[in-house]
């Protein structure tokens, strides 16, 4: 009997032995296919497909794509969501080419208007988020917002509908210069082409329209407006240099 068990103890050593051994064998192989797979896709080429104003060098910068990254391991989620960090950048598609080439379409914010923040104009989207600081001429076909946003948010939500407006109708791009001056959304005003101009919250299109064909009016009958008033529902104010007119 004491025989017997000791034999019975000497299989089960090896047996736990050799599962020792096949586990250890089984995961050196996959640590070795793991290694050779991760040596055998490099990614050499990274191509960026429809950035207009950002790099390819920026963007690659920007994406957090390491030298001699793995093409398989790579995590284009990873990549997408990195680059959507930038405010220039509205949305991501990221395409693995094997052996070698990663493919990035990206699609750019469209510059909305132009912000004075103390002295310093920066271009902002359409939601108000800084792009960046412009250091050259200012951008002519796009509406200045002045003021403190930080103090004015209710006015800078309205200045950022006006201007939306202004470029859906054309307006920015047919006008030397449109400022919207920041204030409390019913004392909103703009000046466009030096003429002050009082609109208030709300309905800008109908506002704008009005304006347009009092323009036409204005000029016909060669009157220096001091400002024009559209912020009531049923009437235009047009306020000359010396008299009122209703």
């Amino acid at each position: 009997m004491k025989i017997k068990k000791k034999t019975n103890k000497s299989g089960l050593f090896i047996n736990i032995a050799v599962s020792l051994l096949l586990v250890s064998a089984l995961v050196i192989g996959v640590y070795a296919s793991f290694v050779k797979i991760k040596s055998a896709f490099p990614v050499r080429r990274v191509i960026f497909i429809g950035n207009k104003h950002l790099t390819s060098d920026e963007l690659r910068a920007l994406s957090g794509i390491r030298r001699n990254a793995n093409l398989i391991t790579l995590s284009g989620k990873k990549v997408s969501e990195t680059l959507l960090g930038s405010p220039w950048i509205e949305s991501v598609s990221v395409r693995k080419e094997f052996p070698d080439t990663l493919s990035i379409i990206v699609s750019e914010v469209v510059p909305f208007a132009l912000l004075d923040l103390k002295g310093h104009l920066f271009i902002i989207n359409q939601k108000g988020d800084l792009l960046e600081e412009l250091k050259g001429n200012i951008i002519p076909f796009l509406p200045l917002i002045t003021g403190n946003p930080s103090r004015e948010r209710e006015g800078f939500s309205e200045a950022l509908a006006l201007a939306q407006t202004m470029n859906g109708m054309g307006l920015s791009s047919e006008r030397d210069q449109i400022e919207i001056v920041l204030s409390k959304p019913e004392e909103l005003s703009s000046i466009i082409d030096g003429m002050v101009v009082k609109v208030g919250a709300g309905e800008y299109k109908e506002k704008l329209e009005r304006l347009l064909e009092l323009e036409e009016d204005i000029q016909r009958r060669q009157i220096t407006v001091d400002y024009i008033d559209l912020r009531f529902a049923n009437r235009v104010v047009v306020k000359p240099i010396k008299e009122v007119i209703r």
